[in-house]
């Protein structure tokens, strides 16, 4: 039997509360889902977005906690080899807020906040995927099935209306 997979140990870090509506950061979190970790940090610091800053600083505080508990708990962790599994921007609570409107009446607005969370993950590295390819058997092929071929028809032309012809009585009568 091949050995239990190893779990991929993820570390997070939570920015809560910001002042920004999730869909705005959103914007940027799309940009660096999927990135190394240095690629990442290139990414968010040069970005024009109001919200980079404070993005860049949760993906920092990610990777200090991989490092940190890769240190309390004896794990070997890479700093380098670490990607940004996810990012995502929940909805925090809304602040109502009223605005003055013409004639003595007020109009109801909402403060959206985010709450921004950033997960690293250290990526398996080519002799770990190669060995677990090596471990699991790949399912056998099945010999002399042939995939049917698909017989396609033709589309008929759509058939011409006939032009509605007016009566000779009727120009007659006139």
């Amino acid at each position: 039997m091949a050995k239990a997979a190893e779990k991929i140990r993820e570390f997070r870090a939570e920015a809560k509360f910001q002042r920004t509506s999730p869909q705005k950061a959103k914007l940027v979190l799309d940009l660096i889902k999927g990135l190394r970790v240095e690629q990442a940090l290139n990414t968010v610091h040069f970005s024009t977005k109001r919200m980079a800053p404070v993005v860049e600083k949760v993906l920092r505080s990610a990777i200090q906690n991989a490092t940190y508990v890769s240190q309390e708990q004896g794990l070997d962790v890479d700093v380098d080899n670490l990607y940004v599994r996810t990012a995502i921007a929940n909805e925090g609570p809304r602040m109502k807020r009223i605005r003055p409107a013409p004639m003595g009446r007020a109009f109801r607005y909402q403060r959206r906040l985010a709450h921004i969370i950033v997960t690293v993950a250290e990526k398996k590295s080519a002799t770990a995927i190669s060995a677990a390819a090596d471990a699991t058997p790949a399912p056998a092929a099945k010999k002399g099935t042939k995939k049917a071929a698909t017989k396609t028809t033709a589309k008929k032309p759509a058939a011409k209306k006939a032009a509605a012809k007016k009566p000779a009585a009727k120009k007659a009568a006139k």
